[in-house]
């Protein structure tokens, strides 16, 4: 029985794979508004009522797929992060940074479907919240320790963090585990937004005509918004 039980979830799981990996085609050429389970079905040559069984509705599925894109900007983050020297705080930032944008640039559709616009009349259940903050755990354990280790050093004449977003910061830092004042966790934000909105500006066209040496301005950002937190370079 044991036996039995486990090649049956292996073949599950390989069809499951084989479902996401056709959704993620479908999501380059249709969108996630137009992701459609009867099409999966159809190019896998399976009756419609019996991709129901492995994903009960589209949101199903497109819940795999964000939790999946959000996974696989974890794993390129914690790598980039396990293959620099610890106490090299701005080099890690940097491969961080970079990580998140080869791996955009690479699987624009799946980082749309994760940072792009909401699919209207979906809403991503709790489940996925585990998987989107990896990266952003990284990014926090980052600045933590760079703050531990008293080498944070921002540009002198930067105003504080106003008291209208204590509680805000605080809700922030208790999710990552920051364990750093209001300054560094606000700087921090500030950051990490700028690197997100660098890399969908490229990604969705706003640099078209505009920036040519999209690596060179890429590099130049994300420089200039570690020195905001206080990196050293």
């Amino acid at each position: 029985m044991s036996a039995s039980r486990t090649a049956r979830e292996r073949v599950r799981a390989e069809l499951i794979h084989e479902i996401t990996e056709t959704a993620r085609r479908h999501l380059a050429t249709d969108g996630a508004t137009g992701l459609s389970l009867r099409a999966v079905a159809r190019e896998l040559g399976m009756v419609s009522s019996a991709i129901y069984r492995y994903f009960p509705s589209r949101d199903d599925l497109l819940t795999a797929l964000i939790t999946d894109g959000y996974n696989a900007v974890g794993e390129v983050v914690e790598r980039a992060d396990a293959e620099c020297r610890p106490g090299d705080h701005g080099a890690r930032w940097l491969a961080v940074c970079r990580a998140i944008r080869e791996w955009a640039v690479a699987h624009p559709h799946e980082y749309a479907l994760i940072y792009g616009s909401p699919v209207p009349g979906y809403e991503a259940p709790q489940d996925t919240v585990p998987a989107a903050l990896r990266d952003t755990i990284v990014f926090a354990r980052i600045v933590t320790e760079a703050h531990e280790a008293g080498e944070l050093d921002p540009p002198a004449g930067l105003p504080p963090a106003p008291a209208s977003i204590e509680a805000d910061l605080a809700r922030g830092r208790a999710a990552v585990t920051m364990n750093v004042p209001d300054d560094v966790a606000a700087r921090a934000l500030m950051a990490w937004a700028g690197l997100y909105g660098t890399v969908s500006f490229e990604l969705f066209g706003q640099f078209e005509t505009v920036v040519e040496n999209r690596i060179g301005y890429f590099d130049h950002t994300v420089t200039t918004l570690g020195r905001l937190i206080g990196f050293r370079f």
